[in-house]
């Protein structure tokens, strides 16, 4: 027997030893090899859909949120422009609040001056007539000495009212 040529012996026992071990990896042990290879690729399947549909809800959310900036702006725009139509209302209510009051102080004051000039009128009234009186009085008493002065400054005043009154 040579050492690189095996013996026919030797090479069916290999082939026995060699068919058992097959048998025996192919019944109890490829089984869960192949399990285990089909599970990991399953598994790898499914965090493959996993990440596409993260990947795909990343979009989604990423959508959404500029959307939802999008409408906060217009809100904010919205909410922006009332303000200012509210204050430009507010002001405007204010003048014409204000222009309602001065114009009843103005009214009021136009009353009170209208009413001290009456009273002040109506007072130099007074005090003509008061001085006419005193005037008249002395004049009548230097005058009026004699009776016919008297009966002809009686007639000329009796004179004077009949035409006043007619």
């Amino acid at each position: 027997m040579s050492l690189l040529t095996p013996d026919l012996g030797l090479i069916f026992w290999m082939l026995i030893a060699f068919g058992a071990v097959i048998f025996i990896l192919t019944k109890f042990a490829f089984p869960f090899i192949i399990k285990g290879v089909e599970d990991r690729n399953k598994y790898i399947d499914e965090s493959l859909a996993a990440a596409k549909q993260a990947h795909e809800d990343l979009k989604n959310v990423k959508a959404d949120g500029e959307k939802i900036l999008e409408q906060a702006k217009k809100e904010q725009a919205k909410i922006l422009a009332e303000a200012i139509k509210s204050r430009e209302a507010i002001i405007r209510e204010a003048m014409d609040k204000a222009q309602k009051e001065a114009g009843v102080i103005i009214h009021d004051a136009r009353k009170q001056i209208e009413a001290e000039k009456d009273d002040a009128i109506r007072d130099i009234r007074k005090q003509v007539v008061n001085l006419s009186f005193d005037i008249a009085e002395k004049l009548l008493r230097k005058n009026l000495d004699q009776q016919a002065e008297q009966e002809a400054v009686i007639n000329q005043l009796i004179d004077e009212m009949n035409i006043h009154n007619s």
